[in-house]
């Protein structure tokens, strides 16, 4: 038997150390030919130091073999030798039958240091030597779509699909669905993602999100179960889900699936905002405050939760708590105007008014044309018995909102009440 042809089948039954002996014998006597066969069976056994080393020699020997340099350029790549691979694949005649691999290798590399347009170039270098080849095509395609040229990136997608509907096990339906998704046609999207009969979680929930973009919440929906169904673990999926069946009406199922996502991703933020947001919606307040303090706990300068858990605390009169947490956030170096603004509110209800007035001068600095704070602090002045600062507070309101015609006879009746003392 062939030495060659019983090292394979070593290889196939199993039995590798066997072959790389036998390998190991045979490259003392092995021809030039054999010699390669031997440099590609080690680097199917992942051995290329070993396949390098008996490359190099042969192109020692003929210099200008281009299957040599591809598959030593190969070789470098997977090393991450990259310059030594971009190197070799340069040497690449353009009368060579490799060019255009050689060129579509570059491409590659180019790429993956961030050269977009010099990969560019190439391949559309590649596309003159070669017009129809659907590699090409499918390589263009593949960098337009890394560098966000969805337009681009479609043109080409097509220009495959109408060869092939997979190349290197990448679907082509699923990267038209992606491109024409980012370039705002989700209609146009969904009907190739429909074509994609994948089972894919990662796919399936890119799906979801342009059914979802394309107001098909209800295959949103389904395609988003089915992720949960082939990967419970698949943590993004909770809060798209949740959301989902809140637009929905569908409460009580979004309820469970957002608790069911901070199980499993206990450091979304996001999510402990929405459990919170959904129990308040089924009127458990109770639930609604531990998981909006969970989110703020998780990053204390969190502005939408933050002022959640206010509005919460305020529908049950709990103007203690709001101070504490307002204070407590403030503590952490947060700094808005809307905290100072609730300050002031909940000092003012607990009666603390000079806390509340120093409050609500802080905030001024910031909503001084915020038509609904001048007024309200304008107001606060006037209860303080500040008549002479409420006037020009309440006047800087009316500029903003010039038609209210009752605070500007109140302002009159103060400037009246004035005169008289």
């Amino acid at each position: 038997m062939d030495t060659i042809t019983e090292i394979y089948q070593l290889i196939e039954y199993g039995e590798t150390e066997k072959a790389l002996k036998k390998l190991q014998q045979k490259e003392k006597t092995a021809t030039d030919d054999e010699t390669f066969t031997i440099a590609q069976t080690y680097i199917q056994l992942g051995f290329l130091e070993e396949a390098q080393i008996l490359l190099k020699e042969l192109l020692k020997k003929y210099p200008e073999e281009s299957d040599l340099k591809i598959t030593l350029a190969d070789i470098y790549i997977e090393l991450e030798q990259d310059e030594e691979a971009i190197e070799l694949l340069l040497e690449i005649d353009e009368n060579d039958p490799s060019f255009t691999q050689a060129l579509v290798q570059l491409a590659d590399l180019y790429q993956a240091q961030g050269l977009f347009e010099v990969a560019e170039q190439k391949l559309l270098k590649a596309k003159q030597v070669e017009p129809n080849e659907e590699i090409i095509d499918f390589a263009l395609g593949e960098l337009y779509f890394s560098i966000g040229e969805y337009k681009k990136a479609i043109l080409y997608y097509e220009k495959v699909q109408r060869k092939t509907s997979q190349v290197a096990n990448v679907s082509i339906s699923e990267r038209l669905g992606e491109s024409y998704s980012a370039s705002g046609e989700y209609e146009k999207a969904l009907t190739y993602f429909t074509e994609n009969e994948s089972n894919d979680p990662d796919n399936l929930f890119r799906y979801g999100i342009t059914a979802y973009q394309a107001d098909r919440v209800d295959i949103a929906i389904n395609v988003w179960e089915r992720v949960i169904d082939l990967d419970p673990y698949y943590y993004t999926v909770y809060y798209q889900l949740a959301l989902a069946y809140e637009e929905e009406g569908r409460l009580n199922e979004a309820y469970e699936t957002a608790k069911k996502g901070v199980q499993l991703d206990e450091y979304n933020k996001e999510l402990y905002l929405l459990s919170g947001s959904l129990a308040h919606k089924l009127d458990k307040d109770k639930e609604s405050i531990q998981f909006v303090k969970e989110a703020v706990a998780l990053e204390p300068d969190y502005k939408e939760a933050i002022l959640f858990l206010v509005e919460l605390y305020k529908a049950v009169d709990d103007h203690e708590n709001i101070i504490d947490l307002l204070n407590e956030i403030k503590s952490t170096g947060a700094s808005d105007s809307l905290y100072e603004w609730e300050l002031a509110r909940a000092y003012n209800e607990t009666e603390s008014y000079d806390y509340a007035l120093k409050h609500y001068n802080e905030a001024y600095n910031t909503l001084n044309h915020d038509s609904d704070f001048v007024k309200e602090y304008g107001y606060f002045l006037t209860e303080e018995g500040r008549v002479e600062e409420a006037i020009p507070v309440l006047e800087s309101y009316l500029s903003l909102v010039p038609l209210d015609n009752d605070v500007e006879e109140f302002i009159n009746r103060l400037k009246l009440t004035r005169q008289d003392f």
